[in-house]
């Protein structure tokens, strides 16, 4: 059943309002007529089995059949914070990761990034990066759509990781050394509904020495994910669904 996300403000006990390109898709598309169902959420955990009381090709009215209690979302709130990578490789790690379950995502622009993102371009490549988020969200049936902000420096991803409980770096150095325990050892002592984690990877070529000592001084485990050494765009994907089989499949 196709699922679209409404504002808190479009959806009541009774009734839901959907407005503008999802209208269009569900009466041009979709050709949905009145009687039809779909999946409604509000993004904050309210999601409701609708059915259409009238339509036209700007908004949709609906009225709430039943809610639903099914839990899509990972037991922990897990950000991705992606050194800018080249090509349309974030576009696939956004879309990938909110399949996968991610929360958040936090481009940053790190030492070694070829890409350089100009204030006059990023809103408009970050609004592109959200439809793409939403579209995979509603696809793979999440409850909650994540969310992705601008590019920052990497001084302020630094300022932004002070708020999680556990703080992970991707490192391929201490793949190179045969470490692979420590991420496993560190999913384990998660505490499920309370945890959140941040997971920083690096854009082609990695992150510096540097970076990485920055990053430990301000509180992250480095960790290598397996035996070998991923790309970019296979890192993020790679510890989601780690995170997704230690939290979830394992329960």
């Amino acid at each position: 059943m196709q699922r679209y996300f409404v504002q808190p403000d479009q959806m009541t006990d009774t009734l839901v309002s959907i407005k503008g390109e999802d209208a269009k898709h569900i009466s041009k598309v979709m050709r949905m007529t009145p009687g039809d169902h779909v999946i409604c959420s509000d993004n904050q955990g309210r999601v409701a089995r609708c059915a259409i009381l009238e339509l036209t090709d700007s908004s949709v009215e609906l009225s709430v059949a039943e809610w639903i209690g099914n839990e899509t979302e990972l037991p922990i709130s897990v950000t991705i914070a992606q050194g800018l990578p080249k090509h349309d490789k974030l576009e696939m790690i956004v879309q990938k990761g909110t399949e996968l379950g991610a929360e958040r995502f936090i481009p940053f622009q790190a030492d070694r990034s070829i890409v350089k993102w100009d204030s006059k371009k990023s809103k408009k490549k970050t609004e592109r990066l959200q439809r793409i988020i939403k579209e995979a969200a509603e696809q793979s049936q999440r409850n909650k759509m994540p969310e992705c902000i601008e590019p920052v420096s990497f001084k302020e991803l630094i300022s932004q990781s002070e708020s999680y409980m556990m703080k992970i770096v991707a490192y391929e150095e201490q793949a190179k050394q045969n470490e692979t325990s420590r991420l496993a050892k560190l999913l384990s002592r998660a505490d499920i509904g309370n945890e959140s984690i941040i997971i920083v990877i690096g854009p082609e070529g990695g992150l510096t020495e540097h970076e990485v000592q920055h990053l430990q001084d301000a509180g992250f485990i480095a960790c290598g994910f397996g035996p070998r050494i991923l790309r970019t765009e296979t890192a993020s994907l790679y510890v989601l669904s780690a995170i997704s089989y230690q939290l979830e499949l394992l329960r």
